[in-house]
């Protein structure tokens, strides 16, 4: 066997006989429910990812034709070209040939899509095989957007994130990621997992099947067909073909599909942010964050509150002006680093900023408590006088964040008031921006827009559900 670098996984161990009655016979067949057909949920799009050319037809194949001809919009997105798909393949002996290889790999993909779902697009990464898991976050960002704010209506489909195989894992999690930025519906499948693990070590219980019927099932051969001669030219030497892909593809010849659905995954990117830098946008140094924290405070029509809560606290630098306007104040933030920064900027601990240092805050912190959870779901008890949201829609995903607006509205006093305040420039990432945050916020909530503040760069909005008259005479 040749070597082809650290990166590239080896290939299975395929036999064909044995591997396939020790799968077939299994009891635990019967523990496996049905997958629902995309369009009987009420979605209008699959997407797919497949982390290799050929992996959506493969194991895909079938669920993207049912999805087609339900009039589904079918996208599928390649993350890699895969020109060291195969260490034991000749090609990856010459550079040259294994570019051409490539190529061709990529090339067939294609058209044995397109027999699959004819009016499908595609989407191309160009990631070099074996490199997805040092590029999940790009992949994520890939993912959101072609998946945008059409969530709800999406069907992701990606590699189970436990297949065994190092760029499936990777492409698994990342949708899994992607599926709960942008709240679609993730299944995820099987495709080593059939030739790295013994029966017994399956999950059963996880199993959904998707039946194939016989015109489907010819369907998907073809195209596992087409895209095999158009890969295995006869112009390639003997010993050329990829490992993998014939043992795949012997077992991808069958009357259903196999999906898992898992759910989505925890999203811990801002957590890594501020685990890597302490304070990832120098709310406590920049002159713009400062002047931006002086316009919120002089933004709120009153000139004191009794109870306040600020979602996604960060660092506590907005938590500090605000504690000295209120009788209690609650931060709240996903970001376990965060809210430990936080802690120590308000108690005038270590990191703490210039303004953190006061006697009077310091001495009555007591009343000011941070607490790590996620929003809308997780969520403190009581009514508030005053909701500050300050850069942080974008990062819940459109459902999450119109929970959120009502969230706030039944927790908000009767005549509370709700600060909204976002960045106007792009967001990568996250399938919303500021200026879709607001809009969302009004399209939702029952308080109307009492004070407006616009800039190049941020806008900030006032919600009440009485106006504060402050030019009215005393």
């Amino acid at each position: 066997m040749v070597t082809c670098g650290a990166s590239a996984p080896a290939s299975p161990t395929f036999q064909p006989g044995p591997l396939d009655r020790r799968w077939r016979e299994r009891a635990e067949w019967q523990l496996a429910r049905p997958m629902p057909e995309p369009s009987s949920e009420g979605a209008t799009r699959l997407v797919v990812v497949a982390a290799h050319p050929g992996d959506e037809t493969v194991a895909v194949g079938g669920l993207m034709a049912v999805a087609a001809r339900a009039g589904l919009e079918v996208v599928v997105v390649l993350l890699t070209d895969e020109e060291a798909s195969s260490p034991g393949s000749l090609t990856t002996r010459d550079g040259r040939r294994a570019v051409r290889s490539a190529a061709r790999r990529v090339e067939a993909a294609g058209p044995a899509v397109h027999r699959l779902a004819p009016s499908g697009t595609e989407h191309r990464l160009g990631l070099p095989h074996g490199t997805v898991r040092d590029h999940e976050d790009d992949v994520v960002t890939a993912l959101v957007d072609v998946v945008g704010e059409d969530g709800p209506d999406t069907v992701l489909v990606a590699p189970w994130r436990d297949d065994g195989q190092a760029d499936h894992d990777a492409a698994g999690r990342a949708a899994a990621v992607a599926a709960r930025r942008c709240d679609a519906t993730l299944w995820e499948y099987p495709l080593w997992l059939w030739h790295r693990r013994d029966p017994a070590q399956a999950p059963w219980a996880d199993f959904h099947l998707l039946p194939l019927p016989d015109d489907v099932q010819a369907a998907k051969d073809s195209a596992v067909g087409h895209r095999r001669a158009d890969v295995d030219r006869p112009s390639d030497p003997i010993g050329d073909e990829s490992g993998p892909d014939v043992d795949v593809v012997a077992h991808a010849r069958g009357p259903f599909e196999v999906f898992m659905r898992l759910g989505v995954a925890p999203d811990d990117s801002l957590d890594r942010l501020h685990d890597a830098v302490d304070d990832p946008w120098q709310v406590r140094t920049s002159w713009y964050e400062q002047r931006k924290r002086l316009v919120t405070l002089s933004a709120l029509p009153h000139p004191r509150y009794g109870r306040a809560l600020e979602v996604g606290g960060s660092v506590g630098a907005l938590a500090a002006d605000l504690a000295r306007r209120c009788d209690e104040l609650v931060v709240v933030d996903e970001s376990a680093a965060a809210t430990a920064s936080a802690r120590a900027a308000l108690s005038g601990g270590a990191g703490a900023a210039p303004a953190a240092h006061d006697p009077d805050l310091v001495r009555d912190r007591g009343r000011v408590r941070v607490l790590r959870a996620s929003v809308p779901e997780q969520w403190p008890s009581g009514r508030f006088d005053l909701v500050v949201v300050s850069e942080v829609g974008y990062f819940l995903g459109p459902e999450r964040l119109r929970r959120l607006v009502a969230r706030v509205g039944t927790a908000l006093a009767d005549d509370g008031v709700v600060v909204l305040c976002h960045w106007r420039h792009p967001v990568r990432g996250w399938p919303l921006d500021g200026a879709r945050v607001h809009e969302i916020w009004q399209e939702e909530s029952a308080l109307p827009v009492v004070a407006t503040h616009l800039e190049a760069d941020f806008r900030l909005d006032v919600f009440s559900r009485t106006s504060a008259h402050l030019a009215a005479p005393e």
